[in-house]
């Protein structure tokens, strides 16, 4: 395709993408006036995918930076190389300025977006009420089959389908988990038609695949572009904040496997729970738990502690109620594994699966949505950055 021809299809494409967002709020103007600025300097070209994507650009409409916002993995980086960050009167600061943005991609394209608007409003009290209410029902059902002193009196059998049968678990958890793949598909769906108005007509090729899976799973962007990490508290470089997402990420995968190698033992092989060690969902199970317990209570310690001109403030709570669930069903779960046989165990089952079931129905307002989101930016780079250059300026 020649370059006029790209131009031209790029300036039809973008009208057409973004006439969802005719009406672009102050959180977008902030980002294209930064980008505008950026596109001049150009000193920070090789930090990040931000960059090589943004000299593909010579304007900035909604839809872009949607797109380069949940790009950013918020490093800190340029943030600290700028000679036009505050104090200066021009006063760029990308990592809070896309921040701000990404947190409205949470609800624009979230399904429903009421909940989201909820979600991201007052996530750490919505996080905990939540899993409060749906503890308290099941306690609640504990007590009304066996008393008060069922909460706190070692079931028979010493495992959980004395306190829940499992065809009750499976009628719990089975509506949470299809609606949770629903929304974040629908939310998914609404993010990537909204981000490609350039490479909408261009499906993603296998190395494109590739290279962004390469990406997600490595976590490339969170080495400050020369491999020393990002910044958090100060202007020190800090590999922390990539490690203890590897170890968050990893840890929530193994915990699912774990619950699949269960499912496939139970239906497939005749092998119903509990399983004791060695068994393989014990294993994934206990180094799962462990590694997502340890990664969330770090992220959420550097979430505290980190520089308030890094991010958006506004989404703390949001960003905190996330990482609590995360925490929280790790840590119950684990003392959950403990505790078989003994007192506690039904008052800690319920707490487990309370927790378990409100991390898993926020999934697709917050914090989980932002990584398919990213996921899909990152695809769309991987695609874009094959094409022809429409302005014929960039790095790529």
């Amino acid at each position: 395709m020649s370059t006029p021809a790209l131009i031209d299809l790029t300036r039809q494409a973008r009208a057409l993408a973004n006439a969802p967002f005719a009406h672009a709020g102050a959180a977008e103007a902030e980002v294209a006036r930064v980008l505008q600025i950026c596109n001049a300097c150009r000193y920070c070209e090789g930090f990040c995918a931000v960059f090589p994507a943004m000299t593909r650009r010579l304007d900035f409409p909604a839809a872009d930076v949607h797109y380069l916002a949940n790009l950013c993995h918020n490093c800190g980086a340029c943030l600290h190389a700028c000679q036009y960050a505050p104090p200066h009167e021009f006063a760029v600061n990308v990592p809070q300025a896309m921040a701000r943005v990404r947190g409205q991609t949470y609800t624009t394209h979230a399904w429903p977006p009421a909940l989201g608007m909820l979600y991201q409003r007052n996530g750490l009290v919505v996080a905990l009420a939540l899993l409060a209410a749906l503890a308290a029902f099941l306690a609640g059902g504990v007590v009304v089959q066996g008393g008060w002193a069922g909460l706190w009196q070692a079931p028979a059998g010493a495992n959980f389908y004395s306190v829940f049968p499992h065809h009750l678990l499976v009628s719990l958890f089975l509506p949470v988990f299809a609606w949770v793949v629903l929304a974040l598909g629908l939310g998914l769906r609404r993010f990537w038609r909204g981000i490609t108005p350039v490479t909408g007509a261009v499906p993603p090729a296998g190395p494109a695949q590739a290279d962004a899976a390469h990406d997600v799973l490595t976590l490339k962007h969170l080495d400050g572009g020369h491999g020393d990490g990002c910044h958090e508290a100060d202007e020190a470089y800090t590999l922390w904040r990539r490690r203890l997402h590897h170890l968050t990420f990893y840890g929530f995968g193994l915990c699912l496997a774990a619950t699949g190698v269960a499912t496939l033992m139970h239906y497939v092989l005749g092998q119903p729970a509990p399983y004791d060690l060695p068994s393989l969902p014990k294993l994934l199970g206990g180094v799962g738990g462990l590694s997502l317990l340890v990664g969330s209570l770090g992220l959420g310690l550097l979430r505290w502690r980190r520089h308030p001109l890094h991010g958006d403030a506004a989404q703390k709570p949001m960003d905190l109620g996330f990482i609590a669930l995360l925490a929280l069903s790790a840590g119950s779960g684990l003392a959950l594994w403990a505790a078989r046989g003994q007192p506690a165990m039904p008052a800690l089952l319920c707490g487990h699966l309370g927790a378990v079931m409100a991390l898993f129905l926020t999934m697709p307002y917050g914090k989980f949505a932002h990584g398919l989101y990213r996921s899909a930016a990152l695809l769309r780079h991987h695609v874009e950055r094959r094409l022809p250059n429409p302005i014929g300026l960039g790095a790529d």
